[in-house]
């Protein structure tokens, strides 16, 4: 639960507070964001045909912007990030075909419920990450994690004092996906309202009517919220446990005045796990706050013969 290649990992005195351990899911998506669709958007700009790379894509004031312009500047912008995500990704399947390390479907559920309820709502870019690429980077990190912490001994009752110490942690409730357009009257957002009924999309009119830039920038995105999350207005709380997935509110008045259109993309039921549940995680946390430094899946690279494209 930290930054992708750990670069930022430093040694601790002490037992790891509440807060920190916490806040550690999204210091390590923060670190992925950059990257996060950017697979998907490779695969999906790839030319069909020999003429697939002239296809318009765009065009301003009659400029033609087409899908080979579009890849290149991909590839300028994102290619050398993308490109070390995938190799990295190799390298810890290699490493744990060696060191026979297993990552099991429910510890990278546990390590994603635990970044769905530690995130700061106004951080809500850390959620834009496509459901199965986040999988396997939480599977790469947690491969890393592992082979470094195979020889290093936690004793139970460490463990033990830290579950009983921060046992809140892993009492996870439900979180809603949430998407929210900020309108100045009531009249804006009945009229926003009306063009949703109208097949509009709350995506494109987030970024079009929304007058809170940060999220409107996302199409409404704030993430992830939960019941009693102070930093989130609570008549958009309220609205959210009354929605289904997909569905959408009426004007909601806020608490400065404005009105909000709540929009719910997902619902992550919540979750409490108990000691045996976490115990394996805890340990593996303790572990890492031992280790002398900083290490990335490129100290592997030689160990499994690496080479790549940018040749460094």
């Amino acid at each position: 639960m930290r930054l992708n290649h750990n670069k930022d990992r430093r040694p601790i005195e002490g037992r790891p507070t509440q807060r920190k351990l916490k806040t550690k899911p999204v210091l390590m998506v923060l670190g992925l964001l950059l990257l996060g669709n950017i697979l998907w958007f490779i695969a999906w700009l790839i030319p069909n045909g020999p003429s697939g790379g002239g296809e318009k894509v765009a065009s301003v004031g009659g400029e033609e912007i087409t899908r080979e312009d579009w890849m290149v500047a991909m590839e300028e912008q994102y290619g050398k990030e993308t490109l070390l995500e995938l190799v990295n990704g190799k390298v810890m399947e290699a490493a744990a075909e060696k060191y026979d390390i297993e990552v099991t479907d429910k510890e990278i559920d546990l390590e994603i419920a635990l970044i769905r309820s530690a995130q700061d709502s106004t951080n809500s870019q850390v959620q834009s990450l496509n459901g199965e690429i986040q999988r396997q980077k939480m599977r790469a990190q947690l491969i890393l994690d592992k082979v470094l912490t195979k020889d290093v001994v936690i004793e139970d009752e460490q463990i033990q004092t830290f579950y009983d110490e921060n046992q809140s942690l892993y009492n996870i409730p439900t979180t809603y996906r949430t998407s929210l357009i900020v309108l100045q009257s009531e009249s804006d957002a009945q009229e926003t309202v009306k063009e949703l009924k109208n097949g509009s999309s709350f995506d494109v009119l987030a970024r079009e009517r929304s007058v809170d830039v940060s999220s409107a920038s996302l199409g409404g995105d704030i993430g992830f919220i939960s019941e009693g999350q102070e930093n989130v207005d609570s008549s958009v709380l309220e609205a959210v446990s009354k929605l289904e997935i997909d569905q959408y509110s009426d004007p909601v008045p806020l608490s400065d005045g404005r009105y909000g259109i709540v929009y719910v993309q997902d619902i992550a039921e919540g979750q409490a796990f108990s000691y045996d549940d976490v115990k394996n995680q805890i340990k593996r946390e303790l572990a890492l706050e031992q280790l002398p430094q900083s290490v990335s899946p490129e100290a592997f690279w030689k160990e499994f013969d690496t080479e790549w494209f940018y040749g460094e």
